[in-house]
């Protein structure tokens, strides 16, 4: 969670810390902090609040000229957002600055003998502790500031990605990462340091993507070092040219990231299948499935690992592998998974979703999977994430820098991505007909233009339902078979960004308790097209209505029966079943945003969440 950024080289760096770390503020906006060292001194300010109120603190309390600078944007662990927990944090000497994304996990053990070493502490941070330990290091053995960083991240337990600054060694920034991104952007006689290479992209296309248990030392007019944590062995780095432009993460006229992100989804479900998908000749080519296509088929069951919107992916990715490659498979929380001592063998392949490739509890449940002969498959968005070097083979989405914090086309690029692996494994079983195949390959490449028919049909509906019920403290969202999951995704998006309360239920499970909660002040989101379960989806409506329910319908374009029950109906176009949940969360998202805006809420930043879970 948690946002860095660091710059050393000629440029004014506060200009350049203050715009990275509004990007990076879907990371966290608890509060903010930045260091600046003018040449003679190093100046903090930091701030409870966003990147905004720390702009206007900062500009008032310290001058903002040096040309070196670290900053950082919190999701608060340890200690309650306030001005004295924000980071930077100094050591008790005032010469040394730190900031950290991560935990801590052994930091009391740690504060305490550093408490009877005399040194004090401000904060309630983990952070603190950890720049202290440093200063502590470097005074009792006379080391450099790289040595001392090494050797204290040695008596550490936990994750972090950190930059560290020495007023006495005022032309580097040091810099390790263990479970937490870390970016280092190469360019002419200047380096940029962030979590994800979004604050830099305008500066340079060149990145280095520190690994786990690596640290570097950035000097100024001095080539990179980067050497392992454990042992000091050097790293030769590995430098990658980055893959998005500034386009891409502005909001292009729109009003919130979120909205942005819901109208790209078109063109980016196109892009997740474009060179994948060959409807016309009956191909689907992916080379992370071509490559090991054997562990696939020879499988005794898939299990998929997830957390938040990705687990409702890895959840329509089973009725859809299940269906048609007719290989078993089991979705499960990733942050639950490594704790409950999983059975998992060498014949078992795992498929792991993120969007951001630096899940915590996926990335773990991965190296646990790994660890039990397991073969590891990512479904990524961010290339060069953690994830994606952490698994044996994958393949990438193609959303594009995803900014709001709750997930729209990361959601249906990863079930685009998904979809065509099934389809793929049940060609080479042979477990589907050919006519069925090639009608799938036919309606998957339509779903774009389908989507886009969605978005145009469905936003101003949406936008009036969502003018009639913004101030509901409850809804029950329905869904059968393929659109459970759905169900599910859409109840999570109204919690996350609308702050009501909303749960997903499969729709025939509504009486077997929730149906107690439905009166006359209950909406219910009942998700029913043309295909499927849709006459038992009716029943149920039925059943609602008799309780005086106020029904919202998901239905297929010319659906008649359910529009006589319903109170308020949104129509999609039609599709097949199981590719139908591309259609189904269109209106569910724009629903969710409009009561969300309509309530006062921050869309692209709700309150208490970070974009990237990087911490367990």
């Amino acid at each position: 969670m948690c946002g860095i950024v660091g710059y050393i080289g000629y440029r004014e760096a506060y200009p350049i810390v203050i715009k990275g770390l509004k990007r990076l503020e879907y990371r966290g906006y608890d509060s903010a902090g930045v260091m600046l060292y003018d040449g003679t001194d190093l100046k903090v300010s930091k701030t409870k609040g966003k990147v905004s109120d720390l702009e206007e603190k900062s500009l008032s309390e310290i001058s903002t000229n040096g040309t070196i600078g670290i900053g950082h944007t919190r999701w608060a662990t340890h200690g309650v957002p306030n001005d004295v927990n924000s980071h930077p944090h100094l050591s008790n000497s005032g010469e040394l600055c730190i900031i950290h994304n991560g935990i801590i996990e052994n930091y009391e053990p740690l504060k305490k003998e550093l408490i009877k070493r005399g040194y004090t502490f401000t904060s309630d941070t983990d952070t603190e502790v950890l720049a202290n330990l440093i200063e502590d290091v470097q005074k009792k053995e006379n080391l450099k500031l790289g040595k001392a960083v090494q050797v204290a991240l040695n008596q550490v337990v936990g994750a972090y990605a950190i930059c560290v600054f020495d007023k006495k060694k005022p032309n580097e920034i040091v810099v390790a990462r263990l479970g937490s991104p870390l970016a280092i952007g190469v360019g002419e006689n200047e380096y940029f340091i962030a979590s994800d290479a979004s604050p830099f992209i305008e500066y340079t296309s060149n990145a280095i993507y520190l690994e786990d248990e690596e640290m570097a030392i950035v000097r100024l007019n001095k080539p990179l070092k980067i050497r392992k944590i454990k042992d000091d062995s050097l790293v030769d780095p590995y430098i990658q040219e980055l893959q998005m432009n500034l386009e891409q993460i502005e909001k292009g006229g729109y009003d919130h990231f979120m909205l942005k992100e819901i109208y790209e989804q078109p063109n980016v479900i196109k892009d997740t299948y474009r060179g994948r998908l060959h409807a016309n000749t009956g191909i689907i080519q992916m080379s992370g499935i071509e490559d090991n296509l054997e562990k696939f088929l020879n499988a005794e069951r898939i299990l998929i690992i997830a957390c938040g919107t990705s687990w409702h992916a890895g959840l329509v990715a089973e009725y859809v592998i299940e269906e048609f490659a007719r290989i078993p498979v089991e979705v499960e929380y990733a942050s639950e998974f490594r704790y409950r001592n999983p059975i998992i063998t060498s014949k078992d392949v795992v498929i792991a979703i993120s969007q951001s490739g630096e899940t915590a509890d996926t990335l773990a449940a991965i190296k646990l999977a790994k660890e039990k002969g397991a073969f590891v498959f990512g479904v990524c968005n961010v290339v060069g994430s953690s994830i994606s070097r952490e698994t044996h083979a994958g393949a990438y989405t193609h959303a594009g820098p995803e900014i709001g914090v709750a997930s729209t086309k990361a959601f249906t690029t990863q079930i685009t991505v998904l979809t065509m692996m099934a389809l793929r494994l049940a060609k080479a079983k042979g477990t589907l007909s050919n006519s069925d195949y090639f009608r799938y390959l036919q309606e998957l490449e339509l779903i774009p233009e389908k989507v886009t028919d969605a978005l145009a049909s469905t936003n101003e509906i949406s936008k009036e339902i969502a003018a009639i019920y913004k101030d509901a403290t409850n809804c029950l969202y329905l869904g059968r078979g393929y659109n459970f999951p759905v169900a599910l995704e859409g109840a999570l998006k109204l919690k996350e960004i609308s702050y009501i309360h909303a749960e997903g239920y499969p729709a025939a499970e509504m009486k077997h308790g929730p149906i107690a909660l439905i009166d006359e002040k209950m909406p219910v989101v009942v998700i029913a097209p043309k295909q499927g379960h849709y006459d038992k989806v009716v029943s149920n409506i039925q059943e609602i209505k008799s309780r005086s329910g106020k029904i919202i319908a998901i239905v297929t374009k010319g659906d008649t029966q359910v529009k006589e029950l319903a109170d308020h109906v949104i129509e999609i176009p039609e599709t097949s079943d199981a590719l139908s949940p591309l259609l189904t969360t269109i209106p569910l998202q724009l629903l969710s945003y409009h009561i969300a805006v309509m309530r006062g809420c921050n869309v692209d930043q709700p309150r208490n969440l970070a974009k990237s879970v990087t911490v367990e």
